[in-house]
């Protein structure tokens, strides 16, 4: 793959996160017992990065993801907590992927994600209102955070077995 086509392909991902995360903002919360709870749809995006990309490109498709779904739908208070939440999943996903031996799924990867893209949105939350009770919230979130991530952990795993099947994907991570 030349660097224009993993290029291209880094604006793919990244356009596709955003209007995934565009259209699950819209959404109401699926969840009645746990407000602002959200699917993390757009994670989809971040697993398929993650794993077809290497660790650069594949934080420029978080980072361009933050930014532009912020400027089309956000405020401060987004960027803050989306921003705390993303990295620290995206840290905490790449952590678990080069974990090798123990031999965690993408399935798990995601799940783990889920987990820390909570944490970190709930420790921006306690610095925002100034206290650590905040935090007692997080049993609740991670519970709900396992459920969604292997959903979406299960969704990433069969797309990246389908775009496995084209040619020049082979080549991505060598670049």
């Amino acid at each position: 793959m030349t660097k224009n086509q993993r290029l291209v392909y880094i604006a793919l991902l990244a356009s596709q996160a955003v209007i995934i995360s565009l259209v699950e903002r819209a959404i109401p919360s699926p969840f009645f017992f746990a407000p602002g709870a959200k699917l993390g749809l757009a994670n989809i995006i971040t697993c398929m990065a993650i794993y077809t990309l290497p660790v650069k490109d594949a934080s420029k498709v978080v980072l361009i993801r933050l930014i532009l779904a912020t400027l089309l739908g956000g405020t401060i208070s987004t960027l803050l907590y989306s921003g705390a939440g993303a990295i620290l999943s995206f840290i905490a996903m790449l952590t678990i992927k080069k974990l090798r031996f123990l031999n965690i799924s993408l399935i798990g990867v995601s799940a783990t994600g889920a987990v820390f893209h909570n944490i970190g949105q709930l420790v921006v939350a306690s610095w925002i209102a100034q206290t650590w009770a905040v935090m007692l919230y997080l049993p609740v979130l991670s519970l709900i955070g396992i459920l969604t991530g292997i959903a979406i952990g299960i969704t990433a795993n069969y797309l990246l077995n389908h775009i496995e099947k084209l040619h020049y994907y082979m080549n991505l991570q060598a670049l």
